[in-house]
């Protein structure tokens, strides 16, 4: 059993894609879900509670979206954890293909089941936004 939920790596997934994605605008939920390859009812409630916990801002109108609330840096994976397990978690499908999962937020959780709580606060937004970067 995987000690981070679906809808935690989807989480932490989305604050990476602001994080790369929202320099100049902010990110759509449309545009998140797109990338991901879900629909958008299935991240509106992650992102709502990475909202009301502070790692994301939403920004509303026409050319709205959402934007990190906080410097890179002062964003850990843990932090983003404990935002989402405030979501309900139903009986989710498997997560969906998608780069940015498998290639960066997948890794970066298998020291932190580890020794799961010491290694997530040591993961900090900053350090995944910079790998997506180099990849890039």
């Amino acid at each position: 059993m995987p000690l981070v939920s679906r809808k935690g790596v989807l989480a932490i997934a989305a604050v990476i894609d602001v994080a790369v994605n929202a320099s100049n605008r902010p990110v759509s939920a449309k545009a998140l879900a797109a990338r991901h390859q879900l629909p958008p009812r299935h991240l509106e409630p992650v992102l709502q509670a990475l909202v009301r916990d502070g790692i994301l801002r939403g920004i509303r109108g026409p050319h709205g979206g959402y934007e990190l609330a906080r410097e890179h840096h002062q964003i850990t994976a843990e932090d983003i954890l404990r935002a989402a397990s405030s979501t309900e978690e139903a009986e989710d499908p498997p997560l969906p293909p998608s780069g940015l999962v498998s290639d960066v937020v997948r890794p970066a959780l298998a020291e932190a089941e580890r020794s799961f709580s010491t290694a997530l606060a040591a993961i900090s937004v900053e350090a995944m936004t910079k790998q997506v970067l180099d990849q890039g």
